[in-house]
């Protein structure tokens, strides 16, 4: 049962208006851990699905990150991906993990505060390429921000020199020796299947994740017809200064919130 909680265990939470849980669930038969943070007051909330970027111990899931936007009143589940804080697996990088994120939808669906037909996904920098393939699988999302976002994971390969020992691990090669493996990982291909409106914000001067990760996706959206928005910071980096950052997370849930519920 993909999505199904085996077990919830309260977490301290720094803020006294949002509960934090540390999830066990199922995927794949994996047992994968997880953040959840909710709202104490009682109500119907729409669902976010919070795609950290990342791999292993880097740019792990934040406690801080997670209360802001159940503080603008979203149920958050915050899956850590298969083989990390005690989840069966091993991590994949964009790979089988996709699932993990997908069944993490189920756990936000199955929640008592979650309206079911408003389920967002959100994923910052590695988790710009999640949230994209869970969209292409989960038909019904209401809206996709990708901050930061990855869309091509061999031009990924290409522009981070210090990731490649890690992509040749995971993935078992180049994209030149595995060119298959590569576009099964990179979302431009099958954006066909997407129907939920995508978001894209980008600091320009970003070295982590360049803005032209951004670009290919706001272009490949475009010649489908797809529906896509894009906030473009000319003077930013992958990490914004924290006043913008704040205040560009209450935009972007401010435009999720905007969203139609998708028929």
């Amino acid at each position: 049962m993909n999505g199904k909680v085996i077990s919830k265990v309260k977490f301290p939470s720094p803020s006294p208006q949002i509960n934090i849980w540390i999830v066990t669930y199922l995927s794949d038969g994996l047992k994968i851990k997880g953040l959840l943070a909710e709202p104490k007051l009682e109500g119907t909330y729409d669902g976010l699905l919070y795609l950290r970027g990342g791999i292993k111990n880097v740019g792990m899931v934040r406690v801080g990150r997670i209360v802001q936007f159940a503080s603008e009143g979203f149920v958050v589940m915050a899956p850590f991906y298969r083989g990390n804080q005690g989840g069966e697996g091993n991590e994949d990088f964009a790979g089988e993990d996709r699932y993990d994120a997908i069944s993490a939808i189920e756990v936000l669906k199955n929640h008592s505060k979650v309206n079911k037909e408003r389920i967002h996904a959100f994923g910052f920098s590695r988790g710009g390429v999640m949230a994209l393939l869970a969209g292409i699988v989960v038909e019904k999302l209401c809206s996709i921000v990708t901050w930061g976002g990855v869309s091509d994971m061999s031009l990924t390969y290409v522009e981070r020199e210090d990731l490649r020992r890690m992509m040749k691990r995971v993935i078992g090669g180049t994209p030149s020796k595995y060119p298959k493996r590569y576009k099964w990982r990179t979302p431009l291909y099958e954006l066909e299947k997407l129907h939920t409106p995508v978001l894209i914000i980008h600091g320009v001067q970003d070295k982590n994740v360049s803005v032209e990760h951004a670009y290919r996706l706001e272009k490949r959206l475009n010649e489908l017809g797809k529906q896509v928005e894009s906030w473009y910071f000319e003077e930013y980096t992958h990490y914004f200064p924290p006043s913008i950052n704040r205040e560009t997370l209450q935009k972007l849930c401010i435009w999720m919130k905007k969203q139609p519920i998708h028929v």
